[in-house]
């Protein structure tokens, strides 16, 4: 399979490593240095693209592919304001493209399992509920994607919860601690050191606290992911998300 990068930093790096450890060839990257190759002519090159730029750039990116008429993975977020105009876009082209906010194995599987728990929790509404997330200082803004999917995971399926809220650790959040609302969801998010990301879905009520967690060792789960993204688009057209890939519910 031939592929080009869109977007060729940390994670974009890792996934040429992943790509050609799995007989892959990369056939184009695109950085901030050199947009002008950013063509249909070299788009055309490859049989799907890996989109982990920015979110100044990534709708100029999914426009590019699907004149190009590439398929396309969808890894950047902070675009999802533009979600429906380009879920319209695609289909009316008839072109491809999957987005997630975290294309890794675990996390979708945690996804899944954390919409499961919400359900079960529903009987029991003397349970809380938070959203955790722990990120590297780097990562300036909050929540992550991650944990705004877990959240809407738990509001589409707990009736006490309508919305979310979130506090970051280094502002001051007393006001919106003092003022959260019962059927608020509080994703709390701490910034510590070179964290990948740690996840923690927590139920507290008097009696006890179940906490539902996952931790990232490092980004190749991000990237191998997407990855498989990459092989499972293949010769369809649509648009899909990762719940879609890997189909937990199938019999």
């Amino acid at each position: 399979m031939k592929i080009a990068l869109l977007g060729y930093g940390k994670m974009g790096k890792m996934i040429e490593k992943i790509a050609t450890d799995r007989h892959h060839q990369i056939v184009l990257t695109i950085d901030h240095d050199n947009l002008d190759d950013l063509t249909v002519e070299n788009l055309q090159k490859a049989d799907v693209a890996i989109e982990f730029s920015t979110p100044d750039t990534v709708l100029g990116n999914i426009k590019k592919c699907f004149e190009a008429g590439v398929p396309i993975v969808v890894g950047t977020t902070g675009w999802y304001g533009q979600l429906q105009q380009i879920k319209d876009s695609c289909l009316d082209s008839n072109n491809a493209l999957i987005y997630a906010s975290n294309f890794s194995v675990g996390v979708n599987v945690f996804f899944h399992v954390n919409e499961v728990l919400a359900k079960l929790m529903n009987k029991y509404p003397y349970y809380d509920v938070q959203v955790e997330e722990i990120h590297h200082t780097q990562k300036l803004d909050s929540p992550s994607g991650t944990a705004m999917t877990i959240a809407e995971g738990i509001i589409d399926n707990l009736d006490t919860k309508n919305e979310w809220v979130n506090t970051l650790d280094k502002n001051d959040n007393s006001d919106i601690l003092d003022q959260l609302k019962p059927d608020q969801l509080l994703i709390e998010s701490l910034r510590i050191d070179s964290v990948p990301g740690t996840h923690t879905v927590i139920y507290d009520s008097e009696i006890d606290t179940i906490e539902f967690k996952h931790t990232a060792h490092n980004r190749s789960g991000f990237a191998l992911g997407a990855v498989l993204a990459a092989e499972w688009i293949q010769g369809k057209k649509g648009f899909f998300t990762a719940k879609d890939m890997f189909n937990f519910d199938a019999k």
